[in-house]
């Protein structure tokens, strides 16, 4: 007997164990795995959906389908964490810097890949209203932590990278909104005529300025439950406690919850800005969207690419997943030079921030895994298929296209005088000689090395929580010595 075919069995004997080992083996393949996709300089998004590829029926098969099925919730969870955490950029002060130019060329780049997309699915392919309207919804969402870790490495700066930030910054929020509606014009086309009417349209943006309203309900509620004299443990369950009661009032009620739990986070970040609460939660999230990923890729079906029986219509999926892959790029590139071209950006701008905006999976995949399990049939596994098998793609050529943008724009540079520049004249405005440059850009190198035993803020803030935590212990344990000694 093969050995996955004996460890499914034992597993499916027990169903605990079947889940406690898998979750062992998510965890822990998918760490193994960044270690090899860290070498390539590959996001470890990419790690975990290889992961679950790798780990499920097409490869090893190790993983049991019960456990695939029973964790549908994952995405739910994995979400509203994303969204909440968005929330944390939404401060009144930094849209006020943003400005009006970043947001017109955020909208601008994400209708102009979503029309892309409708265009070539729904008129060119002909493939279903219903498909292309959400499909054409999840092109406008990118993935901002490859292009994130781009900056970082390359150490780039200058206007365009505070542009790039700026957008990649807004581009899921749109995102979400796209795909809120979309997924209710979706369902009232399935549901009822296939004409939109005024109230088809006008019901999904009522029910989506309902979710924010509740949303921002729960943070003044997430707020007024977190007085300062709570502790910092207490304010981590108390704030993963009511995004876990936000997602199940949405789940009820059959809605996404993604726009309510990013206004949750607006609200709670501008009435307290507290801003320490977003980076523990930063710091308590990695293994929930670790599994999250890794199960998306357990449910990524490989034979639906070349299957002709899975095809929407007479359309192999093979044929939706290429051309929408290149598509989206185009649209996002188009949007991008033509949102830069009206608000007069520079020429760096105009021919180069499409580039850096191809990246595409956090919120794309959950959003896909959401539409999947709302469309339901043939339609929903299409719709995952076809996102899970771009992102990987996306998510190998991205942060190659990133760095050639900032290249190309000149945000950073492979030259020493280029990356730490230095005054050439001394005080006397004498000319300093070159190992006297030398020197000087040494030491400020230096300067900005990090501490050795440097921790990040997230961290830092878990630390403080635990700490927190066993001072309360020890004073407990104190009283209750005192209380003894009295009696």
């Amino acid at each position: 007997m093969p050995l996955n075919q004996l460890i499914l069995g034992i597993m499916e004997e027990n169903s605990v164990a079947a889940v406690i080992i898998s979750i062992a083996f998510m965890l822990f393949v998918g760490f193994a795995m960044t270690r090899i996709t860290k070498r390539l300089r590959l996001p470890n998004v990419t790690a975990y959906i290889l992961t679950g590829i790798l780990l499920g029926p097409y490869v090893l098969n190790l993983i049991p389908h019960s456990v695939i099925e029973g964790t549908n919730f994952l995405s739910d969870i994995a979400l509203a964490f994303i969204a909440f955490s968005t929330g944390e950029f939404f401060t009144l002060s930094t849209l006020k810097r943003n400005g009006a130019k970043v947001v017109v060329i955020t909208i601008l780049e994400a209708i102009f890949a979503s029309v892309a997309v409708f265009i070539v699915t729904y008129w060119v392919l002909g493939v279903s209203l219903v498909f292309s309207i959400v499909l054409s919804a999840l092109a406008s969402a990118t993935a901002p932590a490859s292009t994130l870790m781009t900056i970082r490495q390359t150490g780039a700066h200058g206007d365009f990278v505070d542009t790039l930030l700026q957008v990649v910054a807004l581009d899921d929020v749109v995102g979400l909104i796209e795909y809120s509606i979309a997924i209710s014009l979706a369902l009232a086309v399935t549901t009822g005529s296939a004409q939109l009417s005024v109230a088809s349209i006008l019901q999904p943006i009522a029910v989506n300025l309902g979710v924010l309203l509740l949303g921002g309900l729960f943070g003044v509620f997430l707020k007024l439950l977190m007085p300062q004299h709570q502790s910092k443990d207490n304010r981590l369950i108390i704030s993963i406690s009511l995004l876990f009661a936000f997602c199940g009032v949405c789940a009820l009620l059959g809605i996404s919850p993604l726009l309510g739990c990013m206004s949750m986070g607006t609200v709670y970040i501008n009435i307290t800005h507290d801003e320490k609460l977003f980076k523990q939660l930063n710091y308590f999230t990695p293994p929930i969207l670790l599994l999250f990923f890794v199960r998306s890729g357990l449910s990524f079906q490989l034979d639906a690419l070349a299957n002709p029986s899975l095809a929407l219509g007479s359309t192999p999926l093979i044929v939706i997943g290429v051309l929408y892959f290149f598509t989206r790029i185009l649209g996002k590139y188009a949007g991008a030079f033509f949102g830069c071209l009206v608000t007069k950006k520079p020429a760096a701008h105009r021919n180069y921030l499409g580039l850096a905006l191809i990246p595409q999976a956090g919120v794309a995949i959950g959003l896909a895994a959401l539409g999947a399990r709302t469309l339901g049939g043939e339609t929903g596994v299409a719709l995952e298929t076809v996102i899970l098998a771009s992102s990987v793609l996306y998510e190998l050529v991205g942060p190659a296209c990133a760095k050639l943008s900032l290249y190309l724009s000149k945000s950073y540079s492979n030259q020493l005088e280029d990356l730490v520049p230095a005054s050439e004249l001394d005080e006397q405005g004498h000319q300093k000689s070159a190992v006297e440059l030398l020197i000087e850009r040494i030491q400020v190198i230096q300067k900005d090395l990090p501490r050795r035993n440097a921790v990040s803020e997230e961290e830092q803030a878990f630390l403080e929580a635990a700490e927190d935590q066993i001072a309360a212990i020890r004073n407990m344990r104190a009283n209750f010595i005192r209380n003894r000694r009295v009696s």
